[in-house]
């Protein structure tokens, strides 16, 4: 649970640090959205590096990387939802779906442990 929660705020992060420009920072220069941006993904990075190093072991590689895409979404869309305004179109929520669904047969089927 710790890495799930760790993964939801390093997203919470990522997203206006990838995304947050495009509301207000149309009149910055490009290299002034780069740096905020670059400034904001240090907290990402030091949430989502302690996520993956807790979680592997309980979870796959593949299984974090999986984890994350979810997160990814599910942040992603509240952003956009609440934050840039935008409508979530019916297309985006099938999408979605299929993407839960490919999470769930990521986690629904025992696969080989990692070799070492």
């Amino acid at each position: 649970m710790t890495t799930i929660v760790l993964l939801i705020c390093s997203n919470c992060f990522m997203t206006f640090a990838w995304y947050g420009h495009l509301k207000y920072g149309h009149a910055w220069p490009l290299w002034k959205a780069i740096l905020v941006s670059w400034a904001i993904a240090l907290f990402e990075y030091c949430l989502a590096v302690p996520a993956n190093r807790l979680g592997y072991g309980e979870f796959s590689g593949f299984q974090l990387k999986i984890i994350q895409e979810v997160v990814t979404l599910i942040v992603f869309m509240v952003f956009a939802i609440a934050f840039l305004k935008e409508k979530l179109a019916w297309n985006y929520v099938v999408a979605f779906a299929f993407l839960g669904v490919a999470a769930f047969f990521a986690f629904a089927f025992k696969a080989p442990g990692p070799t070492v």
